[in-house]
């Protein structure tokens, strides 16, 4: 069993930055995919960045292309943390914002980010 807590948001101004956390009691965050997605008001939830384990010994990352260049997702394996930071924040950046563990599908409660123009 896997429980997520994401933390870190709040209001910030355009160009901003933010950095997301995603801790887990339980397993090990290591051994699994880890993704963030977001959800603005009135629209689906949508990827946002994720991180797995690549069979050269390193974390493969990808992003969303509308968060490409400004999020980069993390990990601390000792603290069993997932991080998203966030830089260069826009206001449609703002949503709640999601992380999920794969395989298992164990999703946090979600961290309020706004971004005022």
């Amino acid at each position: 069993q896997v429980q997520l807590v994401e933390s870190g948001g709040g209001v910030v101004q355009a160009g901003g930055s933010l950095r997301l956390s995603c801790a887990s009691s339980g397993r090990p965050l290591s051994e699994y995919t880890i993704r963030w997605f977001r959800q603005a008001p009135g629209k689906e939830r949508e990827f946002v960045a994720h991180s797995r384990w690549s069979t050269y010994g390193l974390y493969y990352r990808d992003y969303a292309p509308s968060v490409k260049g400004r999020f980069t997702i993390s990990r601390d394996n000792a603290k069993n943390t997932v991080y998203l930071e966030m830089n260069n924040l826009k206001p449609e950046d703002t949503a709640v914002y999601y992380c999920k563990t794969e395989p298992g599908d164990f999703w946090g409660q979600g961290t309020q980010v706004t971004v005022s123009s």
